[in-house]
């Protein structure tokens, strides 16, 4: 189910399903096994003009909000290509709302358009090795030169940076608290990636293959002042725009994964035939799976209500987390079902479910883990101390 009272979203559903349809299952497999990324894939979505879906129209975006790329984001996993197709367009999404909000007219119009025509590829560099998720502690400094900045430091579980154009990366220009508050001292910049000054070392991985993960080792990296986002020392509060537009999508992701390996197991389940019956008539084959329908159902009502909240511009931090937990886990329990359904068949590469349970694993650990969303909940909702 589709709910949305928005009719163009359905015609959304429909364009990026033909575009996903030109690459089945055998091709995400193969990207998966060779470990490459699918630049096919990339492009066939940037020519079809969705890289700018939530970018602003005078730059060549459609302008559509978060909730239509929460749309298209879920069709993309959906189809098969999982979190691994998802990932390749994903940073286009979200990653550059800092710049549609705080950026000047003079890098909206430099920065925006080669990113929504995929002439370039950008990647987000703000987790550090010893910072993780406490983000107003990381280490990486950016010290001011003559016409600009020079970055040094260690960022980790970079995605993209190997295809990568630019890099958004969130760098210390103060020390912490030297305005009174943790989160002042942290700049924000989007700049291109020097790989002379910067070292990329890509992190293998449980599942994902196709899409790169990086350690990056940032040695004197130069940037050009006019490549700050924003003002100096207010990075930590522009970032925050693109943290929730990527939980609602990582969310979205989420559930597309989950209804991509229900339909599987769905379909297995009604041609498996054992003991003269198809498995699927056996209640402990329906019930489980009837289960997982209805969660995704569930986080998919808690995505569209953070993404609308996000594109009406109300606060939305609660809806957002929210929606990224449920759906992380409904997504983790139907790919884990469809493997089950399969018995020893989902453990073959083959009938891709066990690629999706890989994949799984990915929105209940990033962007941000469980136990901090529960976290969250509890300060900011229920009014509880605060716990970390």
């Amino acid at each position: 189910m589709w709910y949305s009272d928005d009719p163009a979203h359905e015609d959304i559903r429909e364009s990026v399903s033909r575009i996903c349809a030109c690459f089945d299952d055998d091709y995400w497999l193969r990207k998966d096994t060779e470990a490459t990324f699918p630049h096919e894939f990339h492009r066939a979505i940037a020519e079809g003009g969705w890289l700018g879906i939530a970018m602003p129209a005078e730059q060549g975006g459609a302008g559509l909000g978060i909730a239509a790329a929460a749309i298209m984001m879920r069709t993309i996993a959906e189809s098969g290509a999982g979190i691994a197709g998802a990932s390749s367009v994903h940073m286009n999404i979200f990653g550059l709302q800092p710049v549609v909000v705080f950026g000047t007219d003079e890098q909206k119009e430099r920065m925006l358009p080669p990113l929504i025509r995929g002439d370039e590829k950008a990647c987000f560099a703000v987790t550090e090795p010893d910072a993780g998720l406490n983000t107003t502690q990381i280490k990486t400094r950016a010290e001011r030169i003559e016409g600009g900045y020079r970055i040094s430091g260690q960022k980790i579980w970079i995605s993209t940076a190997q295809v990568a154009d630019r890099v958004m990366i969130l760098a210390r220009t103060s020390p912490a608290g030297s305005a009174g508050e943790k989160t002042s001292g942290l700049s924000l910049f989007y700049t291109p990636l020097d790989r002379r000054r910067v070292e990329i070392s890509m992190i293998y991985k449980h599942g994902r293959h196709a899409v790169d993960s990086n350690i990056l080792f940032f040695d004197n990296m130069e940037v050009p002042a006019n490549d700050l986002i924003g003002h100096e020392g207010q990075g930590f509060k522009q970032i925050l725009h693109g943290l929730n537009p990527e939980r609602i999508l990582v969310a979205a992701e989420a559930v597309g994964l989950g209804q991509a390996a229900l339909r599987r197991a769905c379909q297995y389940a009604r041609d498996r035939v054992v003991f003269g019956r198809p498995i699927g008539q056996n209640q402990a084959i329906q019930h489980p799976l009837s289960r997982c329908w209805m969660n995704l159902e569930a986080a998919w009502l808690a995505v569209m209500r953070a993404a609308q909240l996000y594109d009406a511009g109300k606060e939305c931090g609660a809806e957002a987390n929210t929606a990224k937990y449920l759906a992380a886990e409904a997504a983790f329990n139907s790919c884990e079902t469809a493997v089950l359904t399969h018995g020893g068949m989902g453990y073959a590469a083959q009938y891709h479910v066990e690629r999706y349970l890989r994949e799984s694993w990915i929105p209940r650990l990033a962007p941000v883990s469980a136990q901090m969303i529960m976290n969250y909940i509890g300060e900011k909702v229920l009014s509880l101390p605060k716990s970390y």
